[in-house]
């Protein structure tokens, strides 16, 4: 099993003050899947997401990469497979403002000893005519796509997807939706995206939905709608 999420639990505060945010975990992914995970605000979603990444640890349980759990890294190898394992792709674009698309890709790729070519990229990304553009010559859709491009250059076996479309509009949603299934498709990486868009679950291999901390449902889509055929 490529990735196994096993029996995560996680919670903020003491005593009377505490939340349990994560209460037991516990599910797979294969690699090159998209995996959905699915639910309200506060749902946990958002906190299972940052655990895989390494960013957050857990109280218990284990997030496990090809056979690896990452509670077992030190903090020397769990910066190293944050940098060379996983792309992160978030609401907020957190490009650099003062590089241009091209520039803030090239960021990526120094993180990684096996890169992407840029070019082909930019084209994959429908980006390479903006190539030269600084963010703020963007509209909020093409700086989605170099935010993705950045996250993508590094060839990562993962890609972490916060609410990737949460900040667009339907039509730009829907492109966004699009590219990261052809990234999906094209380079075989595992994507694990958040979301609270019902809708999007169609698209997904796996979906897990999550509510007060717990997993409500688990399962597989027999038949996948395209991106662009989404409706919400």
């Amino acid at each position: 099993m490529f990735l196994e999420i096993h029996e995560l639990k996680k919670g903020y505060g003491s005593g009377e003050n505490r939340t349990e945010v994560l209460q037991g975990i516990d599910f797979t992914v294969n690699k090159g899947e998209i995996c959905v995970l699915l639910g309200p605000s506060g749902s946990g979603k958002s906190t299972l997401l940052n655990i895989i990444g390494g960013i957050d640890t857990a109280d218990s349980g284990y997030v496990s990469v090809n056979g690896e759990k990452t509670r077992d890294m030190s903090e020397k190898t769990l910066t190293r497979y944050r940098r060379k394992h996983l792309g992160y792709v978030f609401q907020m674009y957190n490009l650099i403002p003062n590089l241009n698309v091209k520039e803030n890709i090239e960021v990526g790729a120094y993180l990684s000893d096996s890169p992407l070519d840029i070019d082909d990229l930019l084209h994959t990304l429908g980006l390479y005519e903006h190539r030269h553009k600084l963010p703020n010559q963007l509209s909020g859709g093409q700086q989605q796509r170099t935010s993705i491009g950045r996250a993508i250059v590094k060839n990562p076996d993962i890609l972490l997807c916060d609410e990737p479309t949460g900040a667009l509009d339907y039509h730009t949603s829907k492109e966004i939706l699009k590219l990261i299934g052809d990234v999906n498709q094209k380079y075989g990486n595992t994507v694990i995206m958040v979301t609270h868009n019902d809708a999007i679950k169609n698209m997904a291999d796996r979906v897990v939905k999550l509510r007060d901390g717990a997993i409500r449902k688990n399962y597989c889509n027999e038949t996948k709608i395209a991106a662009e055929d989404l409706e919400w």
